[in-house]
C-alpha cells in the first residue's frame, strides 16, 4: 500500500510540475507591442512631419526574425494597417510604423493616412495575427502632459 501511495504522489508531482511548465498565461509573446506616440509634438497642424511623429513600435524579443507579412494593427475605432513582406529582427530588433505618408523601409513603415490615427483622449492597438487573431493590445487613457507610453 505504500508503494502504492509513494508511486501516485510521484505521478501527481510530475504531472503537476508538467502541466505547471505549460501555462501559456505565463509565457509573455515574444513579438509584441514597444512603445506609442500618439501625441505628436506641438500644434497638431495635420501635415505629414506632424502625422509621422504620432508612430507606434512592435519589438521581437524572441531567437528568429518574424515575417510580418499579412499581420495587422487595427485601432479601437476599426482602422487596419496590414503589414507587407516586411521582417523585424530578432533578439530586440524593433519596427515603427508611422501614421503618415513615406517609403517603407526595414525599420519604417507608413500607414499613409491623411489623418491622425490615434486618439490623444484614450485608444487601443490591437497586433492580430494574418488569421485576425488578437496577439498583442496596447491601450492608453489621457493623461496631462504625456503624449506616448510604453507597452
Amino acid at each position: 500500500m505504500r508503494r502504492l501511495l509513494g508511486t501516485m504522489a510521484a505521478l501527481a508531482v510530475a504531472l503537476g510540475g508538467t502541466l505547471a511548465a505549460a501555462s501559456p498565461a505565463q509565457a509573455a509573446p515574444t513579438l509584441r507591442f514597444h512603445t506609442a506616440f500618439y501625441d505628436s509634438p506641438g500644434k497638431d497642424t495635420r501635415s505629414n512631419k506632424s502625422r509621422n511623429a504620432e508612430w507606434i513600435s512592435l519589438v521581437n524579443t524572441g531567437k528568429k526574425a518574424v515575417n510580418l507579412k499579412g499581420w495587422s494593427i487595427k485601432e479601437k475605432g476599426g482602422r487596419v494597417y496590414t503589414f507587407g513582406a516586411v521582417s523585424i529582427p530578432a533578439k530586440g530588433g524593433k519596427i515603427y510604423l508611422h501614421t503618415g505618408n513615406g517609403t517603407d523601409t526595414k525599420k519604417h513603415v507608413y500607414w499613409n493616412s491623411g489623418n491622425y490615427i490615434w486618439n490623444n483622449t484614450g485608444d487601443k492597438a490591437t497586433l492580430r495575427k494574418p488569421s485576425k487573431k488578437a496577439y498583442d493590445t496596447c491601450s492608453w487613457t489621457n493623461k496631462k502632459g504625456r503624449s506616448k507610453i510604453a507597452c
